[in-house]
Parts: C-alpha cells; structure tokens; sequence
C-alpha cells in the first residue's frame, strides 16, 4: 500500500467522526439540557450534565399538557401522510406513463413544481378564507389539509423519475395476465419504487411533525396545538429562561423522526440515493 493510500484510510474516518460530532452535538446538548437541574442551567453550564433530574419531563404531562398535543401532532401528521401519499403517488404514476393529453403533461409538471417552491406564506390568505368559510378553524382539519398541500407537489415530482424508470414491459405482461390497472399499481409498479416511497414519506413526514407556519395561524384553540405551538408557549413569559423544560418537549419531539428513521432507514438510504441520479 502506497503513503497516498496510507494517508487517505487514516484520514476519512477522522473526518466521517468530525461529521458525525458535528450533527449530533446538538441532539446531545438538547438531551443534556432537559436532564439538567434549574440550577446548573443558570451561568455557565458544563459540557456534561453535573446532576441528573426527570423534572423537566414529568412538567410537560403533568402542567403543559404536553401528552395532548404529541397526540394532535400524530393525528395530524399521520392522515396528512395519508392523504399525500395516496393522492401523490397516483398522481406521479399518471403524468410518468402520459395517461392524460400529451400537451398537458409539461404544464401540470411545472404547475406542480411551482406550488412546491412557492413560500407556504403565499396560501395562508387563500386558504384561511376557505377554511373560515365552512367553519373548520377550530378543529385540526386545516393544519392536515395544510401539509397534504405541501407534501403532494413534493411527492409529485419526486416519484416521477422513479416511475419513468420502471420499464413498461413488466406492466404489458401484467395486463396481458388480466391485471386491472389498480392491481397493477398496487401489486406490481409499487413494490418495485419502494425505496422512493420511504424516502418521500420519510421527507413528509419530516415537514408535517415540525410545521409551524400554518399551525399558528389556523390553529385556534389550545386543545388542538400542535407539539411546535405546544413548544412555542413553552419559550413565553413566565417560561422564558426555563430552557429545561423547553428543552425536554425538544427532546420529545426528536424521537418520533429517530424511530421513523431507524425503521425506514435502508429504504431511505436507497431513495434517496436513486433519486440524486436519475432524471
């Protein structure tokens, strides 16, 4: 082995460990902050917690009422999930097979591409009317439709390199075994774009546990918070300087993405990954 070769084994694995220090440091200072007491969090707080306390914890359920809105946070993520991946998912498969006019393909695309970047700031007004017309903004009907709005022009454009991909050849012999165009989509083109699936749903989900924007405007009664309103209150007024308690609803809502992660994290792994390459 060369001094080159020597010289690049023992350097990236000093550089993929500064990497993983530098993304996780934060999760473990949340962590450490919310096991702190109150009076190791005044002044200058050490790199490793002094004291050990589940105070901050048992405040959030007991005080907060932290348990209702992890409860509205997964009710609201988890049927705008729903919702985004069955109507994305349609939606991309038919504009990548042209099941609709030709002309139509290109400005659908791009439609669908500028919802996307378009700021979410830019649909509160629209939306708010809508929504105050038929009387839902005091229930979490329009913080869910709010995300599926968001997350099915995501899906969209993202699934349509993947089903492009799929060769047609495997769905012809589908039909031509007497497959309906459903059982094709369900039992044939979807488990082939699985890791494309996890990948979108794993961003999706992303985005719907932690949106704020719309949750603060449509959301108006507290029985409906959502955890980024629940930990917004938190950091108010009397709780200003309380970062332990802030700090423990933060620690909270990391761990549903963590498991969403580690459960999905092969498929991720290989959507996203496929998805950087193909066009």
């Amino acid at each position: 082995m060369s001094k080159k070769s020597k010289r690049r084994f023992s350097v990236r694995p000093l550089i993929a460990a500064l990497i993983l220090i530098v993304t996780l440091f934060p999760i473990y200072w949340l962590f450490a902050m919310s096991i702190r007491e109150n009076q190791e969090l005044m002044g200058q707080i050490p790199l490793i917690p002094q004291s050990f306390t589940l105070e901050h914890f048992t405040r959030l359920f007991t005080e907060k009422g932290f348990d209702v809105a992890l409860v509205n946070s997964l009710q609201v993520t988890g049927i705008s999930l729903v919702l985004s991946l069955a109507f994305g998912l349609a939606a991309a498969y038919v504009i990548a097979r042209s099941r609709f006019h030709y002309r139509l393909k290109k400005p659908v695309t791009y439609w669908v591409l500028l919802v996307r970047v378009l700021p979410p700031v830019a649909f509160t007004i629209p939306l708010y009317i809508m929504f105050a017309r038929t009387g839902v903004l005091n229930t979490k009907i329009p913080a869910t439709l709010a995300c599926v709005l968001i997350n099915i022009p995501l899906i969209i454009w993202f699934m349509i390199s993947f089903f492009k991909e799929l060769p047609e050849e495997v769905e012809e012999s589908a039909k031509v075994d007497g497959a309906t165009e459903w059982q094709l989509f369900v039992k044939i083109v979807l488990p082939l774009v699985l890791p494309g699936v996890a990948a979108v749903a794993m961003l999706s989900f992303m985005y719907a546990w932690n949106e704020y924007t719309y949750a603060i405007i449509f959301v108006q009664t507290p029985r409906n918070y959502t955890v980024p309103l629940s930990l917004a209150i938190l950091n108010t007024e009397d709780n200003l300087t309380n970062f332990g308690l802030v700090a423990a609803g933060g620690t909270i809502s990391v761990v549903p993405i963590m498991l969403f992660v580690i459960f999905a994290q092969n498929y991720l792994i290989q959507g996203l990954s496929s998805g950087a390459v193909k066009g």
